[in-house]
């Protein structure tokens, strides 16, 4: 039963096996999870239900949403993508074609960032959080959740970003502690802040169209593009940074070999860096992540 047109009536087993072998045809490495996923999804049945339930006849309509979900997945469609939502850091952020799919390595900012409120003991600090390039916003809400006193504001140079940023605020019952501006970089910002956070596009722009279809394909461009090495925002960032940083800490994403060239950029020329040595964080594959420097600036 592996054709689609011999589907009508599957159980939900006929049907996973149906669909787990076609996305096996085109070499989906998590076949088994995906297809799982999509019946999930449209059945409203958690896994546990699924095994139990897996006699279960489709209706038509049921079969013709998996036909058509499971097509655009074979098309290498991200399923968070057909789904519309991401989990991050144990939330669900709502994604659309005009931000980032957000990565679990991401998580590793969240972590790092913690850590250093942490160590500082500023958890019961009313810190105020700046998230440069926010996207769908998960960078900054995660923070503002976990760190129930915190304020912050998300900058976008896209307006269909920062939509989507302040529809997961609200769904997230955050609106009232973060504020989303329309931002290239830092220019308009006229504060200061304890926290920088970042997730600029670093990929540099000739190895756009090697990125896995998931990628090239559904991401958007604006979001990738870091220009010919990669770091062109991140200049940009570190040049203009001393304007919005008080004493507190910068925190960003960097691509792979990219963490050395990063802290040089923000130490060079840039008074407001206290740390003589950048701190590395690796992601949860072994890879260099996240690099943070420690910043001593006059409050404002």
């Amino acid at each position: 039963m592996g054709a689609a047109e011999n589907l009508a009536n599957a159980t939900i087993a006929a049907w996973l096996r149906s669909a787990i072998d076609r996305l096996k045809a085109v070499k989906i490495d998590t076949a088994s999870l995906d297809a799982r996923l999509l019946v999930s999804h449209v059945t409203r049945m958690d896994h546990a239900a699924l095994i139990a339930h897996d006699g279960h006849r489709l209706c038509a309509k049921d079969i013709s949403r998996l036909e058509h979900l499971l097509a655009r997945r074979l098309a290498r469609e991200p399923v968070s993508r057909l789904f519309g939502t991401r989990d991050f850091y144990g939330r669900s952020f709502q994604i659309t074609p005009d931000v980032l799919d957000p990565r679990p390595d991401s998580e590793t900012l969240i972590d790092v960032a913690l850590k250093q409120v942490a160590d500082e003991g500023w958890e019961d600090k009313e810190l105020a959080i700046l998230d440069v390039g926010t996207g769908s916003g998960c960078l900054l809400l995660t923070l503002l959740a976990e760190l129930p006193r915190a304020r912050g504001v998300g900058t976008d140079i896209s307006p269909a970003a920062l939509s989507v940023a302040t529809e997961n605020a609200a769904s997230l019952g955050l609106s009232d502690r973060a504020v989303f501006q329309q931002v290239d970089i830092l220019s308009g910002i006229n504060r200061k802040f304890n926290l920088v956070i970042s997730n600029l596009p670093y990929i540099p722009s000739r190895d756009i169209a090697g990125l896995e279809r998931d990628v090239f394909e559904y991401d958007p461009h604006l979001a990738l593009d870091g220009g010919s090495d990669g770091l062109r925002l991140y200049r940009r960032l570190a040049k203009e940074l001393s304007c919005v940083i008080s004493n507190g800490w910068v925190i960003v994403e960097v691509g792979c070999g990219q963490a050395a060239d990063v802290i040089k950029l923000f130490q060079a020329g840039n008074s407001c860096i206290a740390s003589k040595k950048g701190h590395i964080f690796s992601d949860f594959a072994g890879r260099d992540r996240v690099v943070a420097l420690r910043t001593l600036c006059a409050e404002n």
